[in-house]
């Protein structure tokens, strides 16, 4: 594959995923191979990540054409289930893997447990073909560990037949003219009010650092871990207090509907009963291909008195160090992330973000051309927030222990729980966690 990819599909990473786990019989899928099957056989990549088959499916296609003889055989683990299945099988030294899917904050743990290879080989390479931004987060100690795929944003979508019909002028896709999140809530009572809706807004990652880590960010408050070894919790600063507070009303006032998952929130939005969703562009492909529903593109809200702040990260790909077929799971990397027809081959089935330089400005040019009003100004959107104003999530051992801790608390406050003492608990949690980390 040598070119752009087509116009978006029908697809969203959050639909595929849902199709996959529906069709499960087990704690990970059938391992798949387009023209090979999974037999094991000395020419095979073995690959574990935890998007679908169907994702992954048009770079391995394109990996086996420019080196015939070669297959891959993918093995899909449920997102919620792949890191403890990885250290599992990493940890017994299981030499049944040879690539494998790595969420970008996690690669300083990997490498701390010795579950990551040196890629030196290829960092030259890997330097000029992918943003500073994407090297430095699939690199750990100044030594690159994986290699970047995607990376990724989020936007602020809008029903435009809702705030029509309440009276309220659709945000501007100019980055210029973003929106607070003051006026998001005075405009989603507004269509409450007038337009009937059950909701003001909805937050895709509910309660994922992810999608909480830009409201905490615009406020001043830090990324929640500080320290020379980055094991010192830092989530009780007034900003963290402040937006988590806000988070916390936004629930409890009926804003925001309780009870509901992160994979029911676009289809609560898609069905006309929410002004405002906020998510990522793996939603772009799904939204379009609904016929009956109007809708719009603009750039994430933030905190009046505040700074625009968006996250960003995505997968890095790693090299299994147990592995008898690492020099064949490098080529697959190489491929995936270093070439543009691989990087652009990871990205045809589904509307995210490639971290390769080339294929990132061939993907964009491609979503201005195959622009609708619905997505006018995506493009110019996705370039502004990589280049201004998106925030890594902190690179520390500890952060898994760190997202897990803080994802508990989230949902305590988003249920009632007073942000101050539970991020107080939550501190006092990271501090006895970390101790081991020492």
């Amino acid at each position: 594959m040598n070119r752009a990819p087509g116009p978006l599909r029908p697809l969203s990473r959050r639909t595929l995923l849902g199709a996959a786990l529906a069709a499960a019989s087990g704690p990970a899928l059938a391992g798949c191979s387009a023209g090979a099957s999974a037999d094991g056989s000395a020419r095979t990549v073995r690959f574990l990540g935890p998007e679908t088959a169907e994702t992954f499916r048009p770079v391995i296609r394109g990996f086996e054409k420019a080196h015939p003889g070669l297959r891959v055989a993918y093995t899909a683990v449920p997102p919620a289930q792949l890191n403890d299945v990885l250290q599992l099988r990493l940890s017994a030294k299981d030499s049944a893997i040879d690539v494998y899917c790595v969420d970008q904050p996690r690669v300083p743990a990997l490498s701390a447990r010795g579950f990551l290879t040196d890629l030196t080989p290829v960092s030259g390479r890997a330097h000029a073909a992918v943003t500073e931004e994407q090297y430095a987060i699939s690199s750990w100690d100044g030594t690159l560990r994986s290699l970047p795929v995607w990376t990724s944003t989020q936007y602020l979508f809008y029903n435009a037949d809702l705030l029509k019909k309440a009276g309220v002028k659709a945000p501007s896709a100019d980055p210029a003219e973003r929106w607070t999140w003051e006026r998001i809530l005075d405009a989603g009572r507004h269509a409450m009010d007038r337009a009937g809706c059950d909701y003001a807004l909805l937050l895709e990652q509910t309660d994922a650092y992810y999608g909480l880590q830009p409201l905490v960010e615009s406020l001043g408050g830090g990324s929640g871990i500080t320290g020379d070894d980055m094991l010192t919790p830092a989530v009780t600063t007034p900003g963290w207090h402040q937006a988590l507070r806000w988070y916390g009303k936004l629930f409890a006032d009926g804003l925001s509907p309780r009870g509901i998952t992160s994979f029911q929130l676009s289809s609560l939005f898609t069905s006309g009963r929410v002004p405002f969703f906020v998510g990522g562009p793996w939603n772009l492909g799904a939204f379009a291909a609904l016929k009956d529903f109007t809708w719009g593109t603009a750039p994430q809200p933030y905190f009046e008195g505040g700074s625009p702040v968006t996250p960003t990260d995505s997968w890095s790909w790693g090299i299994n160090p147990y592995s008898n077929r690492q020099d064949l799971g490098l080529r697959f990397m190489e491929y995936a992330s270093l070439t543009t027809a691989g990087s652009l081959a990871t990205v045809a089935a589904s509307p995210l973000i490639p971290s390769h330089r080339t294929a990132f400005e061939q993907y964009a040019a491609n979503l201005e051309r195959s622009a609708t009003p619905a997505t006018e100004g995506v493009a110019a959107i996705m370039r502004y927030e990589l280049a201004h104003t998106a925030v890594s999530r902190p690179r520390s051992v500890g952060y898994t222990q760190f997202e897990t801790v803080l994802a508990s608390a989230f949902s305590d406050i988003r249920n009632g729980s007073p942000a101050e003492d539970r991020l107080a608990k939550a501190s006092d949690e990271l501090v006895r966690t970390w101790e081991r980390l020492r």
